[in-house]
């Protein structure tokens, strides 16, 4: 782990640690799309020393969980799809990994808290699938293909968002990690699986448009903002031209309505008849 990566940690946790002990921070005010819990640290350390655990198992009782990684296209290797996140080779390979994972893990749980569980599930088990189909004939162990997930999946989400905070954090995530994009391919290191980095960054990339983000959708505040707006239509548009030049619009002539006469039952014309009555006293009215 190099200095720029350890600086980047510390940022990392000092923002969200700021944001658990003042939740009206400027990383949290006006926004109730990210809410901290203490899983955001306990999740990643939980995951982080169930490997160290396994490695320690394994080096302790000799057991060399090596032959449980993933062996392509055999039927014993595919138990590899499982295990291999949880095996690695030397304590450099475990440690090269721990670092980043514990990053990634609490960033997903903080920004991307509904999917965590199903990206790390699923990614596993899709990752391993086509390092099993795609993979060299070699036992392939290690965390790096879920690492490749991860780092996938919040670049790209993060992208197609347009959220500014998700576009920061995947530009974030270049940063520090942009140069993991030279390990999918072949003969750049040897002994590394550059197919399950590959899987890991296939995966990625198809969970980051398969799992949707509604609630970070921009809400629609003017008419021209809708898909199905229609300038020709809108009559405020229509003051300007094909070149955006400012035009009067022609002038509607009204016609003056012509008098109408009135109609014969609007006049009232009727025979009147008096009749004369005598009355009591003989007078006539």
């Amino acid at each position: 782990m190099t200095k720029e990566h350890s600086f980047y940690l510390v940022i990392f946790l000092i923002t969200i640690f700021r944001n658990f002990i003042n939740p009206n921070s400027y990383f949290s005010m006006n926004d109730n799309h990210f809410k901290f819990s203490p899983s955001v640290f306990l999740i990643p350390f939980l995951s982080v020393l169930v490997l160290w655990f396994v490695y320690w198992i394994d080096v302790r009782f000799h057991f060399n969980f090596d032959q449980l990684g993933i062996y392509p296209r055999t039927v014993s290797g595919l138990i590899g799809i499982v295990c291999s996140p949880f095996l690695h080779g030397n304590l450099e390979h475990l440690y090269n990994n721990s670092i980043p994972l514990f990053i990634l893990i609490a960033a997903l749980r903080y920004f991307y808290s509904d999917y965590i569980f199903k990206i790390l599930g699923y990614g596993i088990l899709i990752s391993g699938l086509l390092t099993w189909i795609i993979g060299r004939e070699s036992y392939h162990i290690g965390a790096s293909g879920l690492i490749y997930v991860l780092v996938s999946f919040i670049f790209f989400k993060g992208i197609m968002t347009k959220y500014y905070r998700l576009v920061a954090l995947s530009l974030l995530v270049v940063l520090i990690y942009g140069s993991m994009i030279w390990y999918i391919f072949p003969n750049i290191q040897e002994g590394i699986s550059w197919e399950g980095h590959l899987a890991g960054l296939i995966t990625g990339f198809i969970f980051a448009i398969i799992f949707k983000t509604p609630e970070y959708k921009k809400i629609i505040k003017y008419d021209w903002e809708h898909p199905d707006f229609d300038s020709e239509e809108d009559k405020f548009m229509q003051h300007f031209d094909e070149n955006g030049n400012f035009v009067n619009l022609p002038k509607i002539e009204i016609e003056e309505e012509s008098e109408v006469e009135n109609p014969l039952f609007y006049i009232s014309n009727p025979n009147i008849n008096y009749e004369y009555i005598e009355n009591k006293n003989g007078l006539k009215q």
